[in-house]
């Protein structure tokens, strides 16, 4: 069974909207599968967290979900162009972080590539080494629907995970 899973292909789609702390500027949103990358790292992280989190809050399952959902932020178009997601590398980052400075909080990723996929595995939260390997993916894109994806990425007015269908989710 493991063997279907690891060859099933992923869908993506690649978004840009406004910076969550610089509306001016754009960032790069993904979905896998129809979900938000975030929800997706959210769903990974939250046995993680939670031994951090607990009683941090007034409206601790709120407020933790919250934190949760937006831990990273998309990657600054102006810095990241559509290459750096078709380029092979061990730790590229895929996420970065709220503040507008990607490095403070990325979500790194191994990109590998053949000329017919690509493939996003081995996430990891380079500030929680203890974390080691996320729960996450691996994800495995055809080639050319994920190059295409790329390239018409539409630019749209408010951040994604605000819209995304709740019926969608994992």
């Amino acid at each position: 069974m493991r063997a279907a899973e690891d060859a099933r292909v992923n869908t993506i789609e690649f978004l840009r909207h406004p910076a969550p702390e610089h509306p001016r500027a754009s960032v790069w949103a993904v979905r896998v599968d129809g979900v938000d990358l975030r929800r997706r790292v959210a769903d990974a992280t939250r046995a993680l967290w939670h031994p951090e989190l607990a009683d941090q809050f007034d409206d601790q399952e709120r407020e933790e979900e919250e934190l949760l959902l937006t831990q990273h932020a998309g990657l600054p178009a102006a810095e990241f162009a559509p290459a750096h997601f078709l380029t092979p590398a061990d730790t590229a980052p895929v996420l970065g972080c709220p503040c507008g400075i990607w490095d403070c909080w990325p979500l790194l990723a191994h990109i590998g590539t053949t000329p017919e996929s690509i493939t996003w595995t081995a996430f990891r939260q380079p500030h929680r080494p203890q974390w080691g390997t996320l729960p996450l993916g691996p994800f495995t894109f055809a080639r050319t629907p994920y190059e295409k994806a790329l390239a018409t990425a539409p630019t749209v007015a408010q951040d994604p995970l605000e819209d995304e269908d709740p019926a969608s989710r994992p």
